[in-house]
């Protein structure tokens, strides 16, 4: 499952240089699919829909960092443990119960974005 940033967030940015793949975005701030992955021309996203790479889409959160559950991994891949959690020093990143995704998801979600 993605890990989600809760409103208790102190907009520290701690979380956002850790996120391997740059899934994490200061608030108000669009985010694409090609920000720190390898994906390039059209992308499927969680929901079915596609989009190009390059396509900016809404913030998830106008007011204190989010991480875009399109992109997150929980660090599966990279890390033992998401990173972004393990630096929080409000404990405000937790996991999103509207991602629930296997390993093995996670390590596919991963592959398709760093080819």
């Amino acid at each position: 499952m993605a890990i989600k940033i809760t409103e208790d967030c102190i907009n520290c940015g701690a979380c956002e240089p850790e996120c391997p793949n740059n899934a994490i975005y200061e608030g108000g701030v669009e985010w694409t699919m090609s920000d720190g992955t390898s994906v390039k021309g059209m992308f499927t996203l969680m929901d079915g829909t596609t989009t190009d790479a390059h396509k900016k889409h809404e913030p998830v959160s106008g007011e204190v960092y989010y991480i875009t559950a399109e992109k997150c991994t929980e660090c599966q891949g990279f890390h033992e443990e998401p990173q972004c959690a393990a630096v929080c020093p409000v404990d405000c990143c937790v996991p999103d119960e509207m991602y629930r995704e296997t390993v093995a998801d996670l390590l596919a979600k991963k592959d398709k974005m760093h080819i």
